[in-house]
């Protein structure tokens, strides 16, 4: 079983592309469900919507509930892998050794083959490659100089540009992996059916904030 943590966002996305284009379909994918409001590792805000994009692309879902806690939602993320039969793992990891030594440990100790397909991939190229062929919008920020006006906006050229600019500010990394900000998928090469929002608003806390969506559907192409 080949299955891919997928958070819905621009990254686990593009990794399960990238895996249809060496020939190898994901056959499932697994969406953790942390219940409090931050987590070291997972995608929160949105995750419930991963339904529709797992439609959209045909491939079987699941949701895994953890309480995305430091260290303990690894536990969360190898009994999910573990109780589904996954024997080869899809993730979209950039540069993050956080993430991906804590994930091939899992995989080590689960004898789960693990594929990481964006490793190495340089940020703005992937944020290039996004803006191209995927209609991908940021769901949360929370990094110096990503304000209000960051939530919802797809991320286009000129959204790439300010990101650019803000890094050579703030040095934020572009490729939101140190937790600066979070995206969402509406349509891909691979999505049958685009998502189409009906009703969503923003969180804003001062120095962070949320692009909460209320109600979406998909549409035909």
């Amino acid at each position: 079983m080949i299955a891919c943590l997928y958070s819905g966002g621009k990254d686990s996305t593009l990794a399960i592309h990238k895996t249809f284009y060496s020939e190898r379909k994901v056959e499932l994918l697994i969406s953790m469900l942390p219940t409090n409001s931050f987590s070291y590792m997972l995608q929160k805000v949105n995750v419930e919507w991963t339904k529709l994009q797992a439609e959209a692309m045909g491939i079987k879902h699941v949701f895994w509930s953890t309480p995305g806690e430091k260290e303990s939602e690894l536990k969360d993320i190898e009994n999910a892998l573990k109780e589904n039969g996954v024997t080869e793992l899809v993730t979209g990891a950039l540069a993050s050794l956080y993430q991906k030594e804590r994930i091939d440990r899992i995989c080590k100790k689960l004898q789960i083959v693990h594929h990481s397909p964006l490793w190495g991939f340089d940020a703005l190229e992937e944020l290039k490659y996004i803006s191209d062929n995927f209609n991908a919008i940021i769901t949360r920020v929370s990094a110096a100089g990503l304000d209000e006006s960051f939530l919802g906006k797809t991320i286009t050229q000129d959204v790439i540009e300010k990101l650019l600019r803000l890094r050579e500010k703030s040095k934020i990394n572009i490729s939101f992996e140190g937790g600066e900000a979070e995206s969402f998928v509406l349509d891909a090469p691979l999505f049958k059916k685009r998502i189409v929002l009906n009703k969503a608003h923003i969180i804003w806390n001062g120095d962070s904030g949320d692009y909460v969506i209320e109600d979406a559907k998909l549409i035909d192409k």
